[in-house]
């Protein structure tokens, strides 16, 4: 690992390019961004959701969960933030990878209730925030609350 402690920043958007050695955190996008802490370059996206990845906070440094894995990059390479550290993990094989991708499918079916695909938003649904975004691509994650209206709509309550 060519970057062994990142500086953490809050940030709305992220900067274009990502700084190397700083974990970009934009809760308003709830993505975490960071370029690969192996000094390749390539710039890493983690979403914040109850299926990806999470943070901890404690006041002074970020925890990342769970490990970072660039099984799609050149590098492979594969890492743990703790408290903005960065502790080097064991690469993974292709088999390992494919097993936590099921794994992931999976998880993400059983939260959401839904077939692992994304569902599109009503036109009349979209967000101020998606304006001049096609229809086509405003993606849709169906949230705890839209889980319950659509159990009491099949439920006729």
């Amino acid at each position: 690992m060519r970057y062994h402690r990142l500086e953490h920043r809050f940030v709305e958007e992220f900067p274009e390019p990502l700084e190397p050695g700083i974990l970009y955190v934009s809760i308003e996008y709830g993505s975490v961004a960071h370029s690969c802490c192996c000094g390749c370059g390539e710039e890493i996206v983690t979403p914040l959701t109850p299926t990806d990845w999470n943070i901890v906070y404690d006041g002074e440094a970020i925890s990342l969960h769970p490990s970072v894995g660039s099984w799609t990059l050149p590098c492979r390479s594969h890492y743990v933030i703790r408290k903005n550290k960065v502790i080097e993990a064991p690469p993974w094989s292709d088999k390992q990878v494919q097993a936590e991708r099921k794994r992931d499918r999976s998880a993400k079916a059983r939260f959401y209730d839904t077939e692992p695909s994304p569902q599109v938003m009503p036109q009349a649904q979209i967000p101020e925030a998606a304006v001049g975004v096609p229809v086509a691509e405003v993606v849709l994650k169906p949230n705890w609350l839209r889980r319950v209206v659509g159990w009491i709509g099949r439920n006729g309550k």
